[in-house]
């Protein structure tokens, strides 16, 4: 069995597979601020609570966004687990080729993402992660990612208009019944979650249109569900995108 991890800026997600087979996975919060034992014992307690061993772990493969956070959580590891793991990086083998400028300014989950979506879906196709920031990418039917696009989140919208604003409340991010407002909450929720929509729709649109021919639309993250219910725009939801990338990379990588 191995693990794989993606430090995102909020969470860090996390899975055991084995093989193929995803058989648990779980999240916890981001914090630079925990010691490499504090995240073991977290660990440890997730491992007792699924019923898995840490002996078991045979590999460990990581995505990192939050470079403060990773000789944390490498440390971690070979306490904890007695691997030294594996950190998602340039020279490791993907299996897609990167036409972006500089890949060395790629994050690794959108490597990852990409290497689940051409993997499990081919090409061509637009892939979304909503996490902290909206992440797009586009990857072809002979596995190049040519790109994509990067906005905010609904959750960083959110806290930027309560505290960039001297009476603005953070609300409950949740659809309201009419695109006209008539409470402050209402306003609010119109001007985040139906604007938020606006722009996913018009960025996957003009990407179809210069790509030229029929794609479909993948949605990973925590706000795709609710992003899939008010909008045709996503064709299909895989919330273990990013740890499945993972996977398949760590298993491509195994003989290096």
């Amino acid at each position: 069995m191995i693990l794989v991890m993606d430090v995102g800026n909020t969470n860090i997600k996390a899975a055991v597979f084995d093989g193929k087979e995803l058989v648990k996975r779980w999240r916890c919060s981001t914090n630079p601020s925990m010691t490499s034992d504090q995240y073991g014992i977290i660990m440890m307690d997730l491992f007792r609570y699924h019923q898995l061993d840490p002996k078991d772990i045979e590999g460990i493969m990581i995505s990192s966004v939050v470079p403060a956070i990773n000789y944390t959580i490498e440390h971690m590891c070979r306490d904890y687990f007695h691997h030294e793991p594996r950190m998602l990086g340039p020279g490791m083998k993907t299996g897609i080729n990167i036409r972006y400028e500089n890949p060395r300014e790629l994050g690794s989950d959108r490597i990852a993402n990409a290497v689940a979506t051409v993997e499990l879906y081919g090409g061509p196709c637009i892939f979304i992660d909503f996490g902290t920031a909206s992440t797009f990418g586009v990857v072809s039917e002979d596995r190049d990612f040519l790109g994509g696009a990067i906005g905010p989140g609904l959750r960083m919208m959110n806290r930027a208009l309560a505290t960039g604003t001297a009476k603005l409340p953070e609300i409950e991010l949740q659809m309201p019944q009419s695109t006209i407002g008539r409470t402050t909450i209402t306003n609010i929720q119109s001007g985040i979650l139906v604007g938020f929509i606006g722009m996913i729709e018009k960025i996957v649109n003009q990407m179809k249109k210069e790509i030229g021919r029929e794609t479909r639309v993948i949605a990973t993250g925590g706000m795709a569900y609710l992003i899939r219910d008010n909008s045709d725009v996503i064709d299909e939801i895989n919330p273990d995108l990013t740890l499945t990338g993972l996977r398949i990379i760590y298993d491509r990588n195994q003989n290096r």
